[in-house]
């Protein structure tokens, strides 16, 4: 790689309730610390503080020194803005915000109030500028920031009978004040910074390929309004690559890692309990067995880092790095024949997305199928 080349990589969901969390990132490490600069999404609160906020399924706060775990791990830039941030109140953001400060990890989408939640992150890598903007699309709104309520950057989204958004919402468009959102958020991020990366916490969770009507717009929109990526997670399982203007869009990165009890039927919070229930029903699937800290789809155990290698005078270059996951919910990097499944999973769950058809080559280079 040449002096005068970046390199990126970008990583989906980390829930890391598990002691050790040194040990569960390990197996990504090598990957996530050879790049210039990592990303990933921080999905839940890292924090001491025990209360829960009511009308959903919260997740516990993460230990608040897995945050150091992370930075050790070679991430250094985070987006916050999802469906669990806020569900230990405006205290859990602040804990989470003081504890990646004092960690020296970037971070983006969520804050005291809406202006910070809307603030990008920035990281100077050589002489480029990396900015990122992340924004929850799937609710639950009372998580969302206000002028004075601490919470995560949104774009409002309408769903199929006007209700409030949620995670279980059926989501049947995009509200036009998303335009402006992204427009002036983008501008000003690119005011101050060469590549602008866009989040978005998107989807349908636990089903294999599928995109909702409104990803691909919304996605679009912002390559659209000057954004140079957008990488997607939420749905705890890898979705299709494509490309749109030349630009990037990672539709879904799958789990970057996630070790937690909360997603487990055996545990002594009714609620956690009851939802780990329920979602196998809802959505048709039983976890293999064995990942009892990552009881997801067993096709989410098929993963990838996104990369992206920013060069000058040229537009960056796409590529995966492959990763399997092994039991009870260790993600590491794939080799041989696992990476080759890999490969030939995101080529098969781009096309049965409809998406436009990509060849991912033995390096990890993405291209579109000619």
């Amino acid at each position: 790689m040449s002096k005068a080349s970046v390199e990126i990589v970008v990583a989906g969901d980390l829930v890391l309730d598990e002691p050790d969390a040194d040990h569960w990132l390990s197996g990504i490490a090598p990957a996530l610390r050879a790049a210039d600069l990592a990303i990933g999404h921080l999905e839940v609160p890292h924090t001491e503080c025990g209360g829960e906020v009511p009308d959903d399924v919260p997740a516990p706060g993460a230990p608040p020194g897995n945050l150091r775990a992370i930075a050790r791990a070679g991430i250094s830039m985070v987006s916050l803005a999802g469906n669990h941030i806020a569900d230990c109140g405006a205290q859990g953001i602040a804990d989470t915000i003081a504890g990646l400060d004092e960690a020296g990890v970037a971070h983006a989408g969520a804050g005291a109030d809406i202006a910070e939640a809307r603030r990008p992150a920035v990281s100077c890598v050589g002489a480029q500028r990396i900015a990122l903007l992340s924004y929850n699309c799937v609710g639950p709104e009372f998580g969302w920031a206000g002028p004075s309520r601490a919470g995560a950057a949104y774009l409002p989204l309408r769903t199929e009978n006007g209700e409030p958004v949620t995670p279980q919402s059926q989501i049947v468009g995009i509200e036009p004040q998303v335009r402006d959102i992204l427009a002036a958020d983008i501008a000003a991020a690119r005011a101050t910074a060469d590549f602008v990366i866009v989040a978005m916490h998107k989807g349908r969770v636990h089903t294999p390929a599928l995109l909702e009507s409104y990803e691909r717009p919304l996605a679009h929109l912002a390559i659209e309004l000057g954004a140079d990526a957008v990488v997607a997670h939420h749905a705890h399982i890898a979705r299709g690559i494509e490309f749109h203007l030349g630009k990037p869009v990672f539709h879904g990165l799958g789990n970057g890692c996630v070790v937690t009890r909360a997603l487990s039927p055996s545990q002594n919070h009714p609620a956690r309990a009851d939802w780990a229930r329920k979602r196998q029903e809802l959505f048709g699937f039983a976890p293999d067995e064995g990942y009892d800290l990552a009881p997801f789809h067993p096709e989410a155990k098929l993963s990838f880092l996104g990369r992206l290698t920013l060069l000058e005078g040229e537009s960056p270059r796409t590529s995966i790095i492959p990763v399997f996951v092994e039991p009870p919910g260790r993600p590491v990097l794939a080799h041989g024949e696992r990476a080759s499944e890999v490969r030939n999973y995101l080529e098969r769950i781009t096309a049965v997305a409809g998406l436009p058809g990509i060849v991912v080559e033995s390096d990890g280079n993405v291209r579109e199928a000619a």
